[in-house]
């Protein structure tokens, strides 16, 4: 008990304020590139053949610039648009320099798992919706878009838990957060207990976070 009593003393605070920073890293940057993935993946699955508004041209050269931003390892992507990332957030360290790059990796991700997610929606839901003469728009988000939303609220988890990856990957180059903990007190001044305690906080976060998330897919799923 006095070991752990000490423990606490010395790095529970630092701890504490490195999952609230992991947490807001996390949340944050998937939230914004939700927005943006949602946005590509509906322009992707309207585009491409046999969608309801097929564009060869504009599918092709959308998917490229997708598959591209995919392809990129987040450690090369991060330290790559680091000029961007100053201009844009006028930091490259700390949670304030790493959710640009969050969003600009795991926005093209989502792209393609809400693009997915459309694509199974049974085609009856949307011809019986054209049927009643709704637009394009109407399409989506009364059709489309709720049909599919157990499917993206499951994709949720999975970017979730990625984007939990890419901060601990962050950390390396002092992101903050528990990966930065885990490099700056585990790694390079041995304390192994510290190492220990973040690792099983992140184990923790993971759980939490698929949970809650098939929880909610669940209860938006009504087939």
């Amino acid at each position: 008990m006095p070991d752990i009593a000490a423990f606490i003393d010395q790095f529970g605070a630092l701890l504490a304020q490195g999952t609230v920073d992991t947490l807001i890293m996390v949340f944050l940057s998937t939230g914004i590139a939700y927005v943006f993935g949602i946005l590509l993946g509906v322009i992707l699955h309207l585009t491409a053949p046999g969608g309801l508004r097929p564009a060869p041209v504009v599918n092709a050269v959308l998917g490229w610039i997708v598959n591209i931003g995919r392809s990129l390892p987040f450690i090369i992507l991060l330290v790559a648009i680091m000029p961007v990332t100053m201009l844009v957030a006028h930091a490259t360290t700390g949670v304030q320099g790493v959710v640009f790059p969050l969003v600009v990796a795991t926005a093209p991700f989502v792209a393609r798992m809400v693009e997915q997610s459309l694509a199974e929606v049974p085609r009856e839901v949307v011809e019986a919706t054209e049927a009643c003469g709704a637009s394009v728009p109407r399409i989506v988000f009364s059709a489309l878009l709720p049909e599919a939303l157990p499917s993206i609220v499951r994709g949720v988890a999975v970017t979730l838990i990625a984007v939990l990856g890419y901060t601990a990957i962050a950390g390396a180059v002092g992101a903050g957060g528990l990966g930065d903990i885990a490099i700056r007190y585990g790694y390079y001044r041995y304390e192994d207990q510290v190492m220990i305690v973040t690792v099983v906080l992140l184990v923790i976060l993971v759980q939490v976070i698929q949970s809650v998330c098939n929880l909610i897919a669940r209860k938006v799923d009504h087939r």
